[in-house]
């Protein structure tokens, strides 16, 4: 569903918003997590996870050509 740029863009994202809550049982490392992201047809959708649990990400070509930006 998302390019691998892409997945990675919404990773740091969404660590930055979990650090922002200084929530004291956070690690002071990379903060592990899984989003799953539903798309609008039952074969969308995406698994995105810590950029650091994904040292080497498969790419799709399919959704590597939805991302228009350079």
């Amino acid at each position: 569903m998302f390019s691998v740029r892409q997945k990675r863009e919404i990773a740091d994202k969404v660590q930055q918003v979990l650090r922002e809550t200084k929530h004291p049982e956070l690690p002071k490392g990379e903060i592990k997590f899984t989003l799953h992201v539903t798309g609008a047809e039952d074969w969308s959708w995406a698994d995105i996870r810590n950029n650091g649990a994904v040292l080497s990400p498969g790419m799709n070509p399919h959704n590597e050509l939805q991302d228009k930006r350079p």
